[in-house]
């Protein structure tokens, strides 16, 4: 009998913890939450529902390949949860690590592309028909680490909807959604074709994305993505560089060239587009246009001075 009322009073004890939080500590648990109510995101409608997106129900333990198979599929890739095991699921620790879920996408020719830690950044991204795929922490005492995707919203009743686990339509409060999300970092992530661009993306964090696009191994893809890039970003200079390094693998040296002669236009002294055209013109045969190319970026101070004079050696050579 102590030991039942030591069990209840734990019991009540612990109760009455949770209250406190929830209660007391609100705008401290869930500031995300509570700053939407009086700063809900310009030009984000106030009710959306991705009703299009498929449902994989969760296997076993294997979350992230059921969640990232919706955001796939829902992108265009032609894949199922079933295939993705193999890339994303690990055994050992009987789920999946956020690396293999940025990853696996990009092995596939799509975009991966991580979120800032921002409830209006998801919500945007769904406003613009971009599912979310979202980690969560669904333990009540001990961590519990889950994969869902987030598919709509309605602010009017404060709540999310999701497709996660077992359930084709979660439906989600506000405030306990961003409890569940916060203890992994407000993690998120968006998958999309190489040439749809999130509303949310900067120039620098979907650049960074195409280096990892790049080493998935879809050429075609990272071309198409480094176009979206300049139409997004038309003063980009790592865009235009990036495009015209990826056209030259390709051996499309006078698209490449072009790139950078219409980059040149804007960024005149840059020492890097000089060197790439001189170096993609003399690849191309055209070892006197890129000897003239190559003498205007002749500067000794420049950090890549080294690599300008092995390019004039190549052409001055390929001359003789």
């Amino acid at each position: 009998m102590q030991a039942q009322a030591t069990a209840l009073r734990w019991a009540r004890l612990l109760l009455l913890w949770v209250a406190v939080l929830a209660l007391g500590g609100c705008s401290t648990l869930i500031p995300q939450t509570v700053a939407l109510r009086t700063d809900w995101p310009a030009g984000v409608p106030q009710q959306v529902e991705l009703a299009q997106v498929p449902f994989f129900p969760q296997e076993e333990y294997q979350c992230g390949p059921a969640a990232l198979g919706m955001a796939m599929k829902f992108a265009g890739a032609p894949v199922t949860p079933e295939a993705l095991v193999d890339e994303v699921w690990l055994p050992s620790r009987k789920g999946s690590l956020q690396l293999e879920m940025l990853a696996a996408p990009r092995r596939h020719g799509f975009v991966s592309y991580r979120l800032a830690p921002a409830y209006a950044d998801l919500l945007r991204e769904v406003a613009a028909g971009h599912p979310v795929v979202v980690l969560q922490d669904v333990g009540m005492l001990l961590p519990q680490w889950h994969y869902a995707v987030v598919n709509g919203f309605d602010y009017g009743t404060g709540t999310l909807y999701l497709r996660s686990g077992l359930q084709m339509r979660q439906e989600m409060p506000f405030s306990y959604f961003e409890r569940t999300w916060l203890p992994g970092s407000y993690w998120a992530m968006v998958v999309t074709a190489p040439d749809d661009i999130p509303v949310t993306a900067t120039e620098s964090r979907w650049l960074e994305a195409l280096i990892g696009l790049a080493r998935g191994g879809d050429r075609e893809a990272t071309v198409r993505a480094y176009r979206a890039a300049l139409v997004r970003w038309p003063e980009s200079l790592p865009a235009a560089v990036g495009l015209a390094n990826h056209l030259h693998a390709s051996g499309s040296l006078q698209e490449a060239a072009a790139v950078l002669r219409t980059a040149l236009q804007k960024f005149p002294s840059s020492v890097v587009l000089l060197n790439n055209l001189a170096q993609t013109l003399s690849d191309d045969g055209r070892n006197s246009e890129a000897l003239a190319v190559i003498r205007r970026a002749d500067d000794p101070q420049s950090p890549f001075a080294g690599e300008v004079r092995a390019t004039r050696e190549l052409i001055e050579a390929r001359m003789r």
